[in-house]
């Protein structure tokens, strides 16, 4: 296509510290103002409370998720501890504003007139009105008071969680024959330190350890490092708790989990316990049907390293020996495989996948010069492709590679959401993936393994569901969805990272460009995908039992025995004598998560129901890829996922196919 300019330009990202500190204070001046002036009206309709509010908003989400994504990525601190400040500034003032008695009135009149607006306007006016009950408005005033206290304590707690968690530095110093078994190239990229070699704890640099390292101590050693990285951490998320039941308790829910469910696709704790424990027994014989042969390979691997046999299945052994047996048993050689997925060509060819599924086209944009936030940051205008003449649908950033200070895990940030402006023009929407590949080296480019394949493929969904999203109001666009759905567009992606046609049309190698990877080892990795599935899974129930366990409590609890005696019984893996504070660096539970970490199995159900229902007999087929586009992601929020579901599937969603993949059941 010809290169055409797009309709509405990228944000500029040429902030000082300065700049966010008095764009911030603007931006809650100018809110505070319009709240006042719509609390003021006389009539109390639609336009003059509920749009107003709405078209303020359209705004205000894209001004102030830039200025608090800076904590996330910037390489300078100063900027990072003022987007930090800034976020704690919008957060105290959204608390403030939710409790304004005067504002829920201008709402909730409106609401009791029902006035006849169109089903998105109808869904934004309920849900407005329901934010406000559930914050209390319909309480007395000291209750109200009390509230507000709790929810800005509540809110700085997690500030200062995440800010410990995104400054964290530690890391274990390692001679090289402590790390005999990691590639040399991953031990060569660390800095020395006294003539040792410096682990952090970043993915990259931890994950060769606990996946290649033959001394099984040194596995222990950097496990248990990593997880008590922000012991400190482990306080705050306990006085949280606590928090989060007494707000729940004077709102008149029993737990904070039933205060948090009542909004989501599962309703009710009860409901999500219900399916929890169902999975797990469904998963306990698998899970130890697989650690009977793990023992059996790490017994073999301590006999060729001259060990003495720990008859023990440790929670630092498992990466090593999933990784064994994946090279053993499935010949899946991770080093190997990753040959073939250098980054730059691999980010190139799965675009193309979502151009021919989507209809969508990505054009790199070079000039970054004030467009990006860091000279490593690629930046692209993605159209949609039109049979007449292409539609721009908004621009996408790639951040891919860990520094100091930067966002540890793999995640997609909306910077600014699609929506209808006041005048009934487009505005587009602003994403980014921010993850964490190893750089390129002088010698090699970023090679991608191939579960790394599958994590850019699924944080690339999230993306996509941005883009393609279009609905009037900011609230509901693209991910903005029940947090339990919110996962399930990126999980069915996952499915095509492990297609053998997919595969082989996403590889080249790094070395050779025009050699693809060949059918044998496609075939060991398709053959290897649920291997270790009850284990993997048994551990994502183990958190999201934790999570349950927690906010369905009132904070007065052993948090110690839930988080290490819990992993054991329920991972099945043992941790010896050792005592772990991961809670400290279970962001989820600080970040929005809270009573939701069950989402990411809860969500599984519906990606594996429209992945086998919709895309398996033919993953690449356009048509069916429009179909889903059009049902499921250019709805975002606007609509009851359910509806949505069961418009695209033809009947109600079930777990048939979901039970399948796990291998507890036919399809």
């Amino acid at each position: 296509m010809s290169i055409k300019t797009p309709p509405q330009s990228p944000p500029a990202w040429t902030h000082t510290p300065d700049q966010i500190a008095s764009q911030t204070a603007a931006i809650i001046e100018y809110t505070k103002k319009l709240d006042d002036e719509v609390s003021a009206d006389a009539e109390f309709t639609f336009e003059s409370v509920v749009k107003r509010l709405a078209n303020a908003d359209n705004i205000r989400y894209g001004q102030v998720n830039q200025l608090t994504f800076y904590q996330h990525v910037s390489s300078d601190k100063a900027l990072r501890d003022a987007s930090r400040a800034a976020e704690e500034k919008f957060r105290e003032f959204d608390i403030e504003a939710s409790m304004r008695e005067d504002l829920f009135k201008a709402v909730n009149t409106v609401f009791k007139k029902d006035p006849v607006v169109d089903p998105e306007s109808k869904r934004l006016l309920q849900k407005i009105n329901k934010d406000f009950e559930r914050n209390g408005l319909a309480l007395p005033l000291e209750k109200r008071e009390e509230l507000k206290a709790l929810q800005k304590k509540l809110s700085n707690l997690e500030v200062k969680y995440n800010k410990a968690l995104g400054e964290e530095n530690g890391f274990i110093l390692f001679t090289e024959e402590e790390l005999l078994g990691v590639p040399k190239d991953i031990v060569n990229s660390y800095d020395v330190v006294d003539g040792k070699r410096k682990m952090t704890f970043k993915y990259p640099d931890l994950f060769p350890v606990m996946k290649y390292a033959k001394n099984p101590d040194t596995r222990r050693r950097a496990f248990v490092g990593d997880q008590n990285k922000v012991k400190e951490n482990g306080d705050l998320l306990i006085e949280a708790v606590k928090i989060r039941a007494q707000i729940a308790s004077i709102l008149g829910y029993a737990t904070h989990a039933a205060y948090i469910l009542e909004e989501r696709m599962a309703k009710s704790p009860d409901h999500v316990l219900t399916f929890l424990t169902d999975l797990r027994s469904k998963l306990a014989g698998i899970g130890q049907n697989e650690i009977k042969k793990l023992l059996a390979l790490k017994e073999e691997d301590e006999k060729a390293l001259g060990i003495s046999h720990d008859t023990e299945f440790n929670v630092w052994d498992y990466r090593y020996f999933d990784r064994l047996l994946l090279e053993k048993e499935y010949k899946v050689d991770s080093q190997k495989i990753s040959e073939y997925f250098p980054l730059q060509s691999t980010v190139e060819k799965m675009l193309s996948i979502f151009e021919n599924l989507f209809a969508l086209k990505f054009v790199e944009v070079a000039d970054l010069e004030k467009s990006a936030w860091h000279p490593d940051v690629k930046q692209f205008a993605v159209w949609k492709d039109g049979l007449v003449e292409d539609e721009f649908v908004g621009w996408l950033y790639f951040d891919l590679h860990p520094r100091d200070g930067k966002y540890g895990h793999a995640a997609n940030f909306n910077l600014s959401p699609g929506y209808t402006d006041k005048n009934g023009k487009r505005v587009y929407p602003v994403t980014a993936l921010v993850c964490n590949f190893s750089k390129p080296t002088a010698d090699k480019p970023s090679l991608l393994k191939h579960d790394e394949v599958v994590t850019f493929f699924h944080e690339l969904g999230h993306g996509i569901h941005d883009l393609v999203s279009v609905t009037t109001y900011g609230r509901f666009h693209g991910t903005n969805v029940a947090r339990d759905f919110v996962e399930a567009p990126s999980q069915m992606l996952e499915y095509w990272c492990w297609q053998p046609t997919q595969l082989k049309s996403l590889s080249s190698h790094y070395l050779e460009p025009s050699q693809t990877i060949d059918e044998n080892l496609i075939a060991n990795i398709v053959q290897s995908k649920h291997v270790n599935g009850g284990l993997f899974n048994l551990r994502q129930l183990h958190f999201a039992l934790f999570d349950l366990k927690l906010h369905t409590s009132d904070g007065n609890i052993d948090v110690n025995k839930e988080w290490n005696q819990g992993r054991e019984e329920v991972s099945l893996m043992k941790q010896g004598s050792e005592m772990t504070y991961g809670y400290g660096s279970f962001g989820h539970l600080m970040g929005g998560y809270d009573s939701g970490y069950y989402g990411y199995l809860w969500s599984q159900v519906f990606a594996a129901d429209i992945f086998y229902t919709k895309f398996k007999a033919n993953p690449m087929y356009t048509p069916v890829g429009l179909q889903y586009r059009d049902t499921i992601l250019k709805r975002g929020g606007s609509r009851e996922e359910l509806d949505n579901l069961k418009e695209l599937l033809g009947r109600e969603p079930n777990n048939d196919a979901f039970l399948h993949e796990l291998g507890v059941g036919s399809h």
